[in-house]
């Protein structure tokens, strides 16, 4: 293994940026937009919201990503713009302290916005994991990043959670209060311990990046294009790319959008707080636990195995009645979600050119985030038609409640299809002719 001090440093950004991906993304925000900044609206309506919110917000990173990464390699400055957009995301979830009952329109925007940090600094942490360890651990370190993500995230999330149960022992009024405090504490523990890894984490200087100011940018660009150019030789990149796209489309969708649901159901929000806490603390072991599997059973098979899983959570999903099941869940999917993440994330550093990472990350984090356009916005619409479709004339508060429910239902059904698509591509994704592509093009 390379520089251990920078292995570490890499990993507590993980460990820095999860706390906007568990208190904000997948607990607060949620709870708090369908609550209090959507007061008023129909559960249904709320989804499709929050849906199109996580959308606007990917389509907005994804269009950027594959140039910045260009630009990046080309001036050597992929933690210039991991810093840029890492302190964006902290500055707009501090802001959504400020946003107040009622306004939707804002606490949508600032929320998009701190996506849009959250994941622009992705696109450069995630480039920056060939440089801080050879091939041979590069599934384990991937999966420690991960793993120090859940710890992490998780320990503050229970700090957060603690507040809103108690929020007198914090000195706060009410639950209310406690939530916006945690936004401005994520904000705090985001920005302090990605100092971590500015410090710790060396860039590798390239040959490509001698140029400076406009001239790395217009040569970020011309790279850009000519990735496009030689597409012909990149067929193993983009089938493994486009696989990718409709499996983590489904993973990230139940992320972000499973405590919305669960509320839709009827669910009692401190039940699925609860659950997204038990996710996380048995997701720090099981990435650590899926990256050596990775080493010793194989990535693709550990692959297969987490997306085979997923698909066995969705269909439980759409039937599920008690509470205690979404605990059940919980832990299933924590066993699971570190690991299709880090694997997929270390698999494709062995297709791909070393000196062009940021480039072709950024490929790789735009198709996941039009993943996260396309899966939100699906489930939204599918639970507002079938909301349509099965309401009768004039229903009674108990039909709406009935009928908003199974339309939350069709919509997290509607997630099955995105996971059958990414196994069935990802099965003809052929590693040694990806490799053999790469070869290729630096020969000629």
């Amino acid at each position: 293994m390379k520089n251990k001090k920078a292995v570490w440093g890499w990993a507590m950004y993980d460990w820095a940026n999860s706390a906007f991906a568990t208190t904000v993304m997948a607990g607060f925000f949620p709870i708090f937009f369908k609550q209090y900044w959507s007061y008023g609206a129909n559960v249904n309506m709320s989804t499709a919201l929050l849906g199109f919110g996580n959308s606007i917000a990917g389509l907005l990173v994804a269009l950027m990503a594959p140039i910045l990464g260009a630009i990046a390699d080309k001036g050597t400055a992929k933690k210039k713009f991991l810093i840029f957009f890492a302190y964006l995301g902290v500055l707009m979830t501090a802001s959504l302290f400020m946003v107040q009952k009622g306004q939707w329109a804002w606490a949508i925007f600032t929320y998009a916005m701190g996506v849009i940090g959250f994941s622009g600094a992705n696109i450069f942490y995630d480039s920056l994991l060939p440089s801080v360890v050879g091939e041979d651990k590069i599934d384990f370190v991937s999966s420690l990043g991960y793993s120090m993500g859940y710890l992490g995230g998780g320990l503050l999330f229970l700090i957060n959670v603690i507040m809103t149960l108690k929020p007198h022992l914090f000195g706060l009024a009410d639950a209310g209060e406690a939530v916006r405090y945690s936004f401005l504490s994520v904000a705090a523990w985001w920005g302090m311990f990605t100092l971590i890894t500015i410090f710790w984490v060396p860039e590798v200087k390239t040959a490509a990046a001698s140029e400076k100011g406009v001239n790395f940018v217009l040569d970020g660009f011309r790279q850009f294009i000519d990735t496009f150019k030689k597409v012909r030789h990149l067929k193993t990149v983009f089938l493994f790319l486009l696989a990718y796209w409709f499996y983590i489309d489904g993973v990230d969708t139940i992320i972000r959008m499973a405590v919305d649901y669960g509320m839709s159901l009827g669910f009692d929000s401190t039940d699925l707080i609860k659950a997204l806490l038990i996710t996380q603390f048995v997701g720090f072991p099981s990435a650590l636990v899926f990256g050596k599997l990775g080493e010793k059973w194989g990535v693709r098979k550990s692959i297969y195995l987490a997306i085979s899983v997923y698909m066995f959570v969705t269909i439980w999903g759409t039937m599920m009645t008690e509470r205690k099941e979404f605990y059940i869940l919980a832990v299933v999917i924590g066993l699971v979600q570190g690991g299709i993440q880090a694997l997929s994330r270390s698999y494709y550093s062995r297709l791909i050119p070393k000196d062009k990472a940021a480039e072709y990350y950024g490929f790789y984090n735009m198709l996941g985030k039009f993943a996260a356009i396309f899966g939100p916005a699906l489930m939204g619409i599918v639970g507002l038609i079938a909301r349509r479709l099965l309401m009768p004339p004039s229903p009674t508060q108990e039909q709406i409640q009935a009928v908003g429910q199974l339309a939350a239902r069709w919509g997290i059904g509607s997630i099955l299809i995105l996971f059958i698509i990414g196994m069935t591509l990802f099965s003809f994704v052929d590693e040694e002719k990806g490799k053999a592509d790469v070869a290729y093009l630096k020969s000629e």
